[in-house]
């Protein structure tokens, strides 16, 4: 996909997305119809068995008005083991139903022999747009949406951000990429984001440093605080232990402050990290291990990399969102009808 704006200064990856880490994957599950405009959207930090091979990872909880299922026990132990999924706000007991039955299906001794499994499913509510308590999503979409990923994907009004809206506008998934180049070695940091957030009428809307709140003068929905969600992934294949990731998912947060947002209280901000090196076994032979973890002195060039991948997911989600229709007639514009306000901001 072309890139539309460039934040910041850092090189992108090939393709500009989380996929840019290596072995990372995405694949989306989408419904649409009259009523029911949603869907699932996967990301599996590697092509392997998750439940055997964990990574390390950690999650931020910037604002908790949120269902997300999972954080609790990613927090103790600091490692994923589950693909992680996306979805809508009450789907998401369903939804992580689905995901079990998907880990069961390679893994039959979970429960029996070993532990059990840790489903992690992060929601944001699209029930502006869809007939959210249809909750027709179950464990067929999960199935789908994993057996679709792949190392590149669609951003915009697909998967989990369907029937997602930011500052009004109609949003969804987006994601950025950066290259951190230290000494000899290149590292990559990966963001996705399902944003749905932001005051209802784009007043605080903030589109790579221009203010365009006050520029937008004809939109037709009424104004509403800040409010709806945004659930944010990053991965990186720097060697990043879950202390340091956990400073890593803090910082998007100013990504999402660089777009006009103050994290209202209606906004469930969660953020969730992880590193595709230094796997965790579930059944390790050994009884010590040694890792690499790298140095607190070099982390700032992963800071910043990561607030300006954030920043620019975000705007992505926007500029490929299609406008829609909801369930109850409302039109979401897409942002893109309002290109004359931030032509010049947009790569050519």
């Amino acid at each position: 996909m072309k890139r539309l704006v460039k934040i910041g200064e850092y090189q992108t990856g090939i393709k500009n997305n989380i996929c840019d880490v290596p072995g990372v994957l995405v694949g989306h599950s989408t419904v649409i119809d009259e009523f029911n405009k949603t869907g699932v959207t996967a990301i599996l930090p590697h092509n392997g068995n998750l439940f055997k091979e964990k990574v390390v990872a950690a999650s931020d909880v910037y604002n908790g008005f949120g269902k997300s299922i999972g954080l609790v026990q990613l927090d103790e132990l600091g490692t994923i083991e589950t693909p992680i999924i996306l979805t809508n706000a009450l789907n998401a007991s369903k939804v992580a139903n689905g995901l079990i039955t998907y880990m069961l299906k390679d893994n039959p001794e979970i429960g029996v022999t070993t532990s059990t499994v840790n489903p992690l499913v992060l929601e944001c509510n699209d029930g502006s747009i869809s007939q959210i308590q249809n909750r027709i999503l179950d464990e067929t979409h999960v199935f789908e949406a994993i057996n679709n990923a792949s190392d590149d994907f669609l951003e915009g009004a697909i998967g989990a951000g369907t029937g997602m809206r930011c500052n009004g506008f109609k949003s969804g998934i987006g994601s950025s990429s950066r290259i951190i180049k230290i000494k000899d070695k290149e590292y990559v940091v990966g963001v996705l984001v399902n944003s749905n957030y932001g005051a209802s009428n784009g007043s605080e809307l903030i589109f790579n440093g221009r203010r365009l709140g006050g520029l937008i003068k004809d939109y037709n929905l009424a104004h509403e605080e800040d409010k709806g969600s945004i659930i944010i992934v990053v991965a990186t294949n720097a060697p990043l232990d879950n202390r340091q990731l956990k400073r890593l998912a803090k910082r998007t947060e100013l990504g999402v402050a660089r777009t006009g947002s103050y994290g209202g209280h209606g906004s469930g901000d969660v953020m969730v990290a992880f590193s595709t090196v230094n796997k965790v076994l579930q059944s390790p032979s050994y009884m010590e291990e040694k890792v690499i973890r790298f140095s607190d002195a070099y982390l700032n060039g992963f800071f910043k990399a990561t607030v300006d991948a954030t920043e620019e997911a975000i705007l992505n989600s926007m500029l490929y969102a299609k406008p829609m229709k909801s369930y109850n007639g409302t039109n979401y514009k897409s942002l893109m009808e309002y290109r004359e306000l931030f032509e010049d901001l947009l790569e050519k």
